[in-house]
């Protein structure tokens, strides 16, 4: 996993793996949680790889049902 930049300085999540289909975002609580196409559609998997390599990963989670609740697996 690399290490999510946090600009913010806030967020809750401390890294992230992205691969073909899939975003893997670890939070500061050390769980990892695991989005997918088949869990979040192509959309959502599509911003949350920007969102991993830039910033509001966290805030883009939290603030979707759709993924806040869909993940893969955790």
């Amino acid at each position: 996993m690399q290490r999510y930049g946090n600009r913010s300085g806030i967020s809750g999540v401390v890294a992230y793996e992205i691969g073909e289909d899939f975003v893997a975002a670890r939070f500061n609580s050390g769980t990892t949680y695991w989005y997918s196409n088949t869990s979040v559609g192509v959309e959502h998997l599509a911003a949350l790889k920007r969102l991993a390599r830039g910033k509001g990963l966290g805030t883009y989670i939290s603030q979707h049902p759709d993924v806040k609740h869909g993940y893969e697996r955790k």
